[in-house]
């Protein structure tokens, strides 16, 4: 079947831990919301073997680790079923690491959904090299869900949806996911803009010279980005569409304002902005900032393969 013909799907990674149980429960929730089957993939992460007379090939696991590996998605299964008992649950079990297992098994349309790992003595401030690696190379929008301390998601819902935006068409891609994951509740779409303008000098040395702010500049800049962003973005919506739109606009570090505009919010939307000279390998500073501090769930918004680092 061509991709073009393929039923989307909502691709979750599952290990047995705790991380992956609240990414489960998400994904299963959404699932139904969207009315596509739920993929559960389990990568065994074999080694690969490397020949000089062929090319390479990855060990075979036992019989005692296929077992396992069906074990565990069996338990997935029925996570995902007590969350929601109609939805459509399809298994995957993968010889590839984790990471590699998921860019593999997803495709343009679908939505990756994975769980945040804690690294060190503060868990909650660090996001797993799977999440950062996925986030930054798949071939569509990837949901971080972080564990909350009874195990399960902080949130199912998408009734409040926050979203950054900065001018650009990544901007505009970003408002539209925002606003397609709210109409699925018919909730509410938060678009955040801040600026934060470095001084090469002390503003009050500058200020009692006689320089004055131009607050009220970058005040109007700010109206007429935003202002622009939604006759675009939301003047194309359908006339039946019952979501809700705010704006915050605010002179603050965009990671700082998206999660202070989060607060009592379901989801935060970021766009993947990598920079280096290894294209599509990184995430952007405000992107990663959000992810390693928010306390719900953040859909990353993967790089068109045509667009150009900002």
């Amino acid at each position: 079947m061509a991709d073009s013909e393929r039923t989307a799907h909502v691709v979750v990674g599952y290990d047995g831990s705790d991380h992956a149980d609240a990414a489960v429960e998400w994904a299963a929730v959404e699932a139904v919301r969207r009315d596509v089957p739920l993929r559960l993939v389990h990568a065994l992460g074999m080694p690969l073997i490397v020949s000089a007379y062929g090319g390479p090939t990855r060990f075979e696991p036992t019989d005692d680790m296929r077992g396992h590996a069906t074990e565990v998605l069996a338990t997935a299964s029925e996570r995902a079923r007590s969350v929601r008992p109609s939805v459509v649950v399809e298994t995957v079990t993968t010889l590839e690491d984790a990471p590699l297992a998921l860019l593999r098994q997803s495709h343009p349309g679908d939505l990756i959904v994975v769980g945040t790992r804690g690294l060190g003595s503060v868990a909650s401030m660090f996001v797993g090299s799977v999440s950062l690696r996925v986030a930054s190379q798949a071939p569509c929008p990837v949901v971080v869900v972080p564990t909350a301390e009874d195990e399960k998601p902080a949130t199912t819902s998408l009734d409040k949806v926050v979203v950054g935006v900065d001018g650009g068409a990544n901007s505009r891609r970003a408002l539209r996911l925002a606003m397609d994951l709210a109409e699925e509740s018919g909730g509410e779409v938060v678009v955040v803009h801040s600026w934060d303008i470095p001084f090469a000098y002390d503003p009050v040395a500058l200020t009692a010279s006689g320089w004055q702010p131009q607050e009220e500049l970058f005040e109007e800049q700010s109206e007429k980005l935003v202002a622009e962003l939604l006759a675009d973005v939301v003047d194309e919506r359908p006339e039946h569409s019952e979501v809700t739109v705010s704006v915050v606009r605010t002179r603050s570090r965009p990671a700082e304002a998206l999660l202070e505009a989060a607060t009592g919010a379901d989801a935060i939307v970021v766009g993947s902005r990598g920079r280096g000279s290894v294209r599509g390998l990184l995430l952007g500073s405000v992107s990663q900032t959000v992810l390693h501090h928010s306390p719900i769930p953040v859909v990353v918004l993967p790089r068109h393969a045509d667009e150009e680092p900002e």
